[in-house]
């Protein structure tokens, strides 16, 4: 009599351990037992320092978040590291959509799953998403099926989709302080109007005497914002609305602001050494692929991220074609520092332009680096002077007419 096996019950855990690169990392993952939760994770390139079942709780509801960039990269460098360990694509995909976190990224690596398994190449079946996979990413995926390196590839696209993130988080950190600050001091001067200059104005009233001019200004602000507060808030929220919904839709305000960001004091150099950075990491990750480099400098036009960038890149790739040489194609932009069309220069001539391109990013993606960690103290004169003009000037207001009691008494 044949005997029914049981299959075993799939359980989440929850784990945190380092990555090979050394950074700590944590998720959850579908195993049988903690025993097979810890192969899958090494099987991914992870060393679980802690692995528990799942108690679910407050942050639960984080598994049904959206995916987002950094997540397609973590994706790409689980699968590079499947491949080089020799897993074969559709099993390294049921490991690494067995480890995902989050429903919808289990989903997606679900469906590029089925795709492969009938039959569809590993890069259309990226392609059917290209939302998380762009045009760039799926080619050179293609690039690497059809030579057979499609593990080198995965690798090198991982390592690429990891510095542009690594170059937004930069950016991002370098507009979020000033940003936060900002924010901060207007929510404490609206407050300040609102609730407590209404406090001090009734005491003013008893006191029988002319009030300083400035008292009077910051009273009748503060009357202002009673009235209107609720008006003020609509209009902000409807500028910033309207603010995204333009830069969406309308092409020409997207590249006024583009144009405009590079002229902020402070913040466009950063961001210019950002766009270069990125500039030279995608041309040369897409051109070591062997990507013609006509069409390199398509994928990288359409990376730029930037209208000035995109724009100067598009009449690089007219000027190759023509037959110039990159290097005159790029000191014609005049848009890019002398060393970048050094260093392309001397690429060109030693035929390792592959090499030189990625110095160049790694020098402007540290010079960005090192520009974020001055930020603080560059901005911190600036930031220092609004909070004084917001808040300290709303108390000094307040106390002006303390200071003239006794002349009234």
């Amino acid at each position: 009599m044949a005997t029914k096996i049981k299959e075993a019950k799939r359980i989440t855990f929850a784990w945190q351990g380092k990555d090979k690169s050394g950074n700590k990392s944590k998720g959850k993952i579908d195993a049988e037992s903690i025993a097979a939760a810890k192969t899958l994770l090494r099987k991914q390139g992870i060393n679980p320092s802690r692995v528990a079942k799942d108690r679910g709780g407050l942050f639960s509801g984080g598994r049904n978040k959206p995916i987002k960039p950094l997540d397609i990269a973590f994706f790409t460098r689980q699968m590079a590291t499947m491949m080089k360990a020799g897993v074969p694509l559709i099993q390294g995909l049921d490991i690494v959509g067995n480890g995902a976190e989050k429903v919808k990224l289990k989903d997606l690596i679900g469906k590029i799953r089925s795709d492969v398994s009938g039959g569809t190449d590993f890069s259309t079946a990226l392609s059917k998403h290209p939302e998380y996979f762009d045009d760039l990413f799926c080619s050179l995926v293609g690039a690497g099926e059809a030579s057979g390196q499609l593990e080198t590839m995965l690798d090198r696209v991982a390592t690429y989709k990891e510095k542009i993130e690594s170059l937004k988080a930069k950016i991002k950190k370098a507009l979020t302080y000033p940003t936060a600050v900002i924010i901060v001091a207007i929510v404490v001067t609206a407050i300040l109007l609102v609730k407590v200059v209404p406090v001090f104005d009734d005491v003013f009233s008893s006191f029988g005497a002319e009030l300083p001019a400035f008292t009077l200004w910051v009273i009748g602000l503060s009357e202002i914002a009673q009235k209107y507060w609720f008006f003020v808030m609509l209009g902000l929220i409807t500028a910033i609305v309207a603010f995204v919904q333009a830069r969406k839709k309308s092409e020409r305000f997207s590249d006024f602001v583009d144009r405009t960001m590079l002229k902020i004091p402070i913040i466009g150099p950063i961001i210019k050494e950002a766009i270069i950075a990125r500039f030279a990491r995608t041309l040369a990750t897409t051109f070591a692929a062997g990507v013609p480099l006509v069409q390199a400098l398509d994928s990288t036009a359409g990376a730029a991220g930037n209208v000035v960038y995109r724009n100067a890149t598009l009449q690089i790739r007219n000027g190759v074609s023509t037959g110039q040489s990159l290097t005159n194609a790029i000191s014609m932009t005049g848009v890019f520092p002398v060393m970048v069309v050094q260093m392309v220069s001397i690429g060109e001539e030693a035929g390792s332009l592959d090499m030189m391109l990625d110095k160049v990013a790694s020098f402007y993606e540290e010079a960005v680096d090192n520009a974020v960690d001055n930020l603080s103290s560059l901005l911190e004169p600036m930031i220092m002077a609004i909070l004084g003009v917001l808040v300290g000037g709303l108390v000094i207001a307040m106390y002006l007419p303390i200071f003239q009691l006794g002349n009234v008494v």
